[in-house]
């Protein structure tokens, strides 16, 4: 490399790090050691097309930016808000009975020998934090785009924080399962056990697709419009209002391919039990389906990783 590009490169380098340390002082991070204090120093160089070997390492490094990006987004959503994070439960309560009404009473759909509004709000929960989490994360690279013109780090960790924005709603909104299940007077099935594990996919799920939406939206802006109509159409065709066994059996493993299939059913399955079978081809689809969307989500997110500040 010429001796030019070597000390452009190096004055990059400097001033990337003087904005990470500012970074770390909103953090309330330490300052970084002086000689005096007879500590030693890491000196971080970036040599081109060697960036990806340290990439993870770098994502535990920037942690707490993580951590404050995922605060910052907790405290902005309900700002100036009458009432708070109740809107956790108010909206998918609110959705409950829209679905109940349609499904339950229009449409006369197989309820298993639980209440309605108890299956649906099952069903209801996983998508409810998917669909929250693909619209949030997806916007969240534009949305700071002042920071990633600005401040090195992996760009990685802004979607990630707006899904564990996401999370917190829907541990707020796990809460009003259990006024349900008391209301209801239903005793869980001891496969409730299994719930942190279809809860796990539904975040792995929501995070991949969240990954895409967020890498395509930097330089395809249409998918603010796209995303909103794939939420409200997805929710009619997922089986949230609706046991996923009417579906034709013909139909059952391509209608598996929608990720949040196989975590729908698993979540109602875990929590209802009875007369509720787990249809196991289908769930197994359905962790294929999220496995795919997430390796190739972060490779397609690395792969145009480094041109989002030019183009932001």
């Amino acid at each position: 490399m010429p001796n030019g590009r070597c000390d452009s490169a190096q004055r990059l380098m400097t001033r990337s790090l003087d904005a990470t340390q500012a970074v770390s002082g909103w953090l309330g991070a330490p300052p970084a050691p002086s000689p005096a204090d007879g500590l030693t120093t890491e000196e971080v160089v970036i040599v081109a097309g060697q960036t990806g070997r340290r990439y993870f390492h770098d994502l535990w490094r920037y942690r707490e930016l993580f951590l404050f990006l995922a605060w910052r987004d907790l405290l902005v959503r309900y700002k100036q808000t009458v009432v708070g994070v109740a809107w956790s439960i108010i909206r998918p309560l609110l959705t409950m009975l829209i679905l109940t009404l349609v499904f339950g009473k229009f449409g006369k759909m197989p309820s298993g020998g639980v209440a309605y509004p108890l299956l649906v709000f099952c069903g209801l929960l996983p998508w409810q934090f998917f669909a929250t989490a693909l619209s949030e994360s997806g916007t969240s690279l534009v949305a700071n785009s002042n920071l990633i013109s600005k401040v090195y780090f992996p760009r990685l960790i802004i979607p990630a924080s707006s899904v564990i924005t996401s999370l917190v709603d829907f541990l707020i909104s796990l809460t009003f399962l259990g006024v349900l299940l008391v209301w209801y007077r239903f005793v869980p099935a001891r496969t409730i056990a299994l719930l942190p594990m279809f809860a796990l996919l539904a975040f792995l799920a929501a995070f991949a697709a969240g990954v895409w939406v967020a890498a395509l939206m930097v330089r395809y802006r249409d998918f603010r419009f796209i995303v909103p109509f794939v939420v409200q159409f997805g929710l009619y065709i997922s089986p949230v209002g609706f046991f996923s066994s009417v579906v034709p059996q013909r139909w059952r493993l391509l209608y598996s391919l929608n990720p949040m299939v196989g975590v729908i059913d698993g979540f109602r399955w875990s929590i209802l039990g009875g007369q509720h079978v787990l249809y196991w081809p289908g769930l197994v689809v359905s962790v294929v389906s999220i496995l795919f969307l997430l390796v190739t989500g972060i490779w397609y997110f690395r792969r145009t990783e480094q041109t989002f500040a030019d183009v932001i």
